[in-house]
């Protein structure tokens, strides 16, 4: 990767700083570990600026305001993703509203309401969804990827973050993604999926 935005530092000599766009430190580490074999030699910073509005009402469009919001701010290229859990039986909610459905932008809270919600219901199909967006001084990249699966009947598992514990992936053997590892989950999620495209694109440049 060569000459990325406003900088002009080639990543694989290293130096190359982009500003997350997120106050979750989570997201920050797992971009970090797969981004690191992607796009070697950039050091991604967490966002310590206010949080954007996310008025938007794709997830693309709320990937984008937060990447430019961070980018106006800072002068960085920036990455920002909106990431949120659709389910088919609710007619793809929580979608962008996942963050904050139960009103109170705690996980288990979101996940027991999300839980209460489908009680009962035999259709329990969703995805994982994440927009990831780039911004810089050449412009904007996005791109939208998803992982398909289940909600279980109840959180399952230690690890992850979000609704990990109730989302049972199609390609994860009836685990949970919370009761997967970190590897595991990076190799085959919805944000890697995600980045990985959106880092090709930008690389490509």
């Amino acid at each position: 990767m060569t000459n990325v935005g406003a900088t002009g530092i080639d990543a694989r000599g290293g130096g190359l700083q982009v500003v997350v766009a997120t106050h979750n430190p989570h997201k920050v580490e797992e971009l970090q570990r797969i981004l690191a074999p992607l796009l070697p030699g950039v050091e991604l910073l967490a966002d310590d600026g206010p949080e954007a509005v996310e008025d938007g009402d794709t997830f693309e469009a709320n990937a984008l305001i937060k990447a430019r919001a961070a980018h106006e701010r800072t002068g960085l290229p920036a990455l920002a993703d909106d990431s949120g859990i659709a389910v088919a039986a609710l007619g793809g909610e929580p979608g962008i509203h996942s963050a904050r459905y139960a009103g109170t932008r705690v996980d288990a809270d979101n996940v027991a309401k999300l839980l209460a919600e489908l009680e009962g219901r035999d259709d329990r199909a969703a995805s994982f969804v994440c927009a990831a967006a780039w911004v810089d001084a050449d412009g904007e990249v996005v791109e939208l990827r998803e992982w398909t699966g289940t909600v279980a009947d109840a959180p399952r598992g230690e690890g992850g973050f979000g609704y990990d514990p109730v989302f049972l992936p199609d390609d994860a053997d009836g685990r949970a993604a919370a009761e997967l590892s970190p590897e595991e989950k990076d190799a085959r999620s919805h944000r890697r999926l995600a980045f990985t495209a959106l880092a090709e694109r930008v690389a490509g440049r």
